[in-house]
């Protein structure tokens, strides 16, 4: 039976993989850390030890489920050492200080980390990766994201790492390629520019679209959320899976086994 520690149950993501987890059979929540314990989730099981305190809520698990701020990822991977607790990691904007952080946690314990927990997201990363490999120069390519209105950072992780993918397939650096904004007499679109857009409005749980563009044709392959339970449901599936795994890093790809990386 594999021991989940919950971070912010009270968020958007945490209460959905609190709730979800009381329906698992090889895998229970034992902990739950929040910033005021004086408010206990009405979702939560008794037995499960709600604390405000990194340590104790690390050291009842097997592994944790972090869908909070880059700066408490950072804070989580570096108390999780100590306790060598496996980690899942679904914070968006991640910088470089908690990805340190994560990659120092994945030398004692394994730690997955993903810009998106849906099983469908994932494949389409890798098709996009193929198609852009296929294609070739010819084909602009293009990202674009629809959100709800209350979602903070943008581009969202997902539409970034399809535009990664689609960078990989084409051969090209990501980080150079990519334009999140166009406005004014900026002139013809480079050869080897990736757009990314961003819709905000209502309560669009999440879509993204990757567009492969030439004179002739244009291919889309596009993903949408019908439910926000879809990723709750994989970190769920992800903790259990890398639960029992050596340290290393490991993504969607690794576990539904897509890929090269695959293992």
């Amino acid at each position: 039976m594999t021991r989940l520690c919950v971070i912010a149950p009270s968020g958007r993501m945490g209460a959905q993989v609190a709730m979800l987890a009381s329906d698992l059979v090889d895998a229970s929540l034992s902990s739950a850390l929040v910033r005021d314990v004086s408010k206990r989730p009405s979702y939560l099981a008794d037995g499960v030890l709600l604390t405000d305190d990194v340590d104790a809520a690390l050291a009842a698990s097997d592994v944790y489920i972090d869908f909070s701020t880059p700066a408490l990822s950072e804070q989580l991977a570096r108390a999780a050492i100590a306790h060598k607790t496996a980690a899942v990691v679904g914070t968006t904007g991640l910088d470089k200080n908690a990805l340190d952080a994560l990659a120092t946690l994945s030398q004692v314990a394994p730690v997955f980390v993903a810009a998106n927990f849906s099983p469908g997201v994932a494949l389409v990363l890798h098709l996009a990766e193929i198609a852009a490999r296929a294609l070739g120069p010819d084909y602009d390519m293009e990202v674009l994201e629809l959100h709800h209105r209350n979602k903070v950072d943008s581009p969202s992780g997902t539409a970034l790492a399809l535009g990664k993918s689609l960078a990989q397939g084409r051969g090209i650096d990501f980080e150079t390629s990519k334009q999140c904004s166009r406005d004014g007499m900026i002139g013809p679109r480079g050869e080897n520019e990736i757009g990314l857009l961003a819709l905000r409005g209502g309560d669009i749980v999440g879509e993204h679209t990757a567009y492969l563009i030439a004179d002739q044709e244009r291919i889309e392959i596009t993903h949408r959320a019908q439910k926000r339970s879809v990723f709750a449901h994989g970190a769920l599936r992800a903790a259990r899976w890398v639960s029992n795994k050596t340290p290393a890093m490991y993504s969607m790809t690794d576990l539904l086994r897509i890929g090269p990386s695959a293992n």
